[in-house]
């Protein structure tokens, strides 16, 4: 489908980051959420977490920079429909993007449903 406007885009995502539980939320360390058209590198992602997770952090990390979670509005708008497809693919990547945060990885997202 064609792209959702970005101010309509955004909205989307912090919906869906409302949605996070806020006990959860609230474990949420140094990052920072942002809305992009495409990843450059890989312009089929949808979502990218960038920086590092809870659990590799050591003492070393303190006045670092925030991590970055980045949706990338173009491509899940393209694989998606519907604006109904749009509201549960950005869902998703939100919260597959916050459970790399958390240490989470790729195969056990799957496992989990949320690849």
């Amino acid at each position: 489908m064609k792209p959702l406007p970005l101010p309509v885009f955004e909205d989307l995502v912090a919906d869906a980051l409302d949605a996070v539980p806020p006990e959860l939320m609230a474990l949420v360390d140094n990052v920072v959420f942002l809305v992009e058209d495409r990843n450059p590198e890989e312009p089929d992602l949808l979502g990218l977490y960038d920086g590092f997770a809870l659990t590799e952090r050591g003492w070393e990390y303190g006045g670092a920079l925030p991590d970055r979670i980045m949706i990338y509005r173009e491509a899940i708008c393209a694989v998606c429909d519907t604006a109904e497809d749009v509201v549960d693919e950005v869902t998703i990547t939100v919260v597959h993007e916050i459970a790399h945060h958390f240490g989470i990885e790729e195969e056990r997202l799957h496992e989990l449903g949320w690849g």
